[in-house]
């Protein structure tokens, strides 16, 4: 399982239909936030996600609109009862800010927090997937962040694997898993019954950014992209000068990065009860996109299953 959920999909600021940033993945079970703006833990009990299971926080940069939901978020998971350490990551100032935050009032923590400070190009390895570090361009420092899982084995041929003399049971494991075995005297090659390896699942997300050749680049074939798109092809210069992107150019780097679905978010409040332009915007340069909604849920399914 792959599921995002999007808690929050405002700009910096909130309005009735619209949350401040913040997006939940659950990969197998786990859960991680991808900033965490005011009234994330209430959007999480909206949606029934669970807070028990939240591993990391990552943050993209400390503008208020994508951190303030952090103390709310440990106060209740502590008085839940959570015992597990939680990591927040985030780029420079990442310790000072947890540092500040846990010695303005909290009660005692029955759990550690954990503060990773990230650089562009650094990597988060956890096994079967990892989460790169990706050079954004906002108006202070800031990272997008790649989740991205490893590759799968090929598929393993049944038919064939019967055919060479393998019987049905553990042999097909350990063939499947990547290993030669022998029966009856004669060696049979993984590779003979196993295709080629499948990739994994990816998405991007983006943060708050102009569009960029650190995104660009890491979202190569992306199963999904999350971009800001603060606003609309019209206002391309208020997007230059603050640092945020339109959907119009949101769409464009999904098309050019052969990404197969692209969300728009970050949706600036001027926009918050008609979207329509933003998605029209987008439309005229990548087809498979559509505009964040509030507790909206996507499943990322392996493509070529």
């Amino acid at each position: 399982m792959l599921r995002v959920t999007f808690l929050g999909t405002g700009g910096s600021v909130p309005t009735p239909k619209r949350n401040p940033s913040a997006i939940l993945v659950n990969r197998e079970g786990e859960l991680m936030l991808f900033d965490c703006g005011e009234g994330t833990q209430q959007q999480m009990m909206r949606a029934k996600t669970g807070m028990g299971n939240l591993t990391s926080i990552f943050i993209t940069h400390f503008h208020a609109d994508h951190i303030l939901g952090i103390p709310g978020l440990i106060q209740t998971m502590n008085f839940n009862g959570r015992t597990e350490p939680l990591k927040i990551y985030g780029p420079h100032w990442v310790e000072e800010f947890v540092k500040m935050m846990l010695a303005i009032g909290f009660y005692k923590l029955k759990y550690e927090i954990q503060a990773i400070e990230l650089h562009p190009g650094d990597r988060v390895d956890r096994g079967e997937y990892y989460i790169d570090a990706i050079k954004t361009e906002h108006s202070v420092p800031s990272i997008g962040y790649a989740l991205v899982e490893a590759d799968r084995p090929g598929r393993f041929d049944r038919d064939k694997a019967t055919e060479l003399g393998v019987p049905p049971g553990p042999l097909f494991k350990r063939l499947h898993k990547g290993e030669d075995v022998e029966v009856n005297g004669k060696t049979i090659k993984s590779s003979d019954v196993v295709g080629p390896l499948r990739p994994g699942r990816k998405i991007v997300f983006s943060g708050d950014t102009r569009p960029c050749s650190g995104v660009f680049v890491a979202s190569d074939k992306a199963d999904l992209l999350i971009h800001d798109s603060t606003l609309a092809n019209d206002m391309v210069d208020w997007a230059n000068e603050s640092m945020h992107s339109t959907a119009g150019e949101a769409a464009s780097l999904a098309s050019l990065a052969n990404v197969h679905q692209l969300v728009l978010t970050h949706v600036s409040s001027r926009y918050s009860d008609d979207t329509s332009q933003l998605l029209e915007d987008a439309l005229q340069e990548f087809e498979n996109v559509c505009v964040a909604e509030e507790l909206m849920v996507i499943e990322i399914p392996y493509r070529d299953d």
